[in-house]
């Protein structure tokens, strides 16, 4: 089974949201899992987490990886760089070499950002020696989205109040994200034995 892990910050719920939804798209392709995990953080304002904190042992597990955060000035959120900081292990050993990732993020301001969000959670995945996956402009989502979306990866647009639910063309674009990760991860053949 291959196993993709989706990876999170999120401070009000928007982000995590998302994760769920592509997740789905992961457990759509038979053979692929999902695993869903998120950083620790003081940021949260008293939020409950959800999933598990993530772990090192579930970077050298996952046969693919998906992070995603909210939009902070133009950047990924502290906690889940604070996170990727410490794997430096995992960089020299290149454990994470030839694996599929990919990147989504949300973000109160229509223009705020989100695309150098993505990009700048691109950047430790690289250096991963990980093979980036975009959206395709083949998901005509991409084409007719007035909010969220980018062909980096899926992006939703929160509002100022974060209260904004994600919309029709943001929800599929999650879930072709998480069908195309699984989809190539099994391409690649790197399923690694359970």
């Amino acid at each position: 089974m291959a196993r993709i892990l989706i990876l999170y910050y999120s401070k009000r719920g928007n982000t995590r949201k998302m994760a769920r939804l592509i997740a789905r798209g992961v457990e759509s392709v038979a053979g692929c899992q999902a695993i869903l995990r998120t950083v620790e953080s003081n940021l949260n304002d008293g939020a409950e987490v959800k999933d598990p904190i993530i772990s090192e042992q579930d970077m050298k597990d996952c046969d693919g990886l998906i992070i995603g955060s909210p939009c902070y000035f133009g950047n990924m959120a502290a906690p889940l760089k604070q996170f990727i900081d410490t794997t430096g292990n995992l960089w020299f050993s290149g454990t994470m070499e030839g694996k599929p990732a990919s990147v989504f993020t949300t973000g109160s301001s229509l223009h705020g950002g989100q695309e150098t969000t993505l990009i700048s959670m691109m950047l430790p995945l690289l250096h991963y020696g990980m093979a980036i996956v975009g959206l395709p402009y083949s998901e005509r989502s991409l084409l007719y989205t007035t909010s969220g979306g980018s062909p980096y990866g899926a992006t939703h647009w929160t509002e100022f109040e974060s209260n904004r639910p994600i919309d029709d063309n943001e929800k599929q674009l999650c879930i072709v994200q998480g069908k195309r990760m699984a989809s190539i991860a099994q391409k690649l053949c790197i399923v690694n034995p359970l």
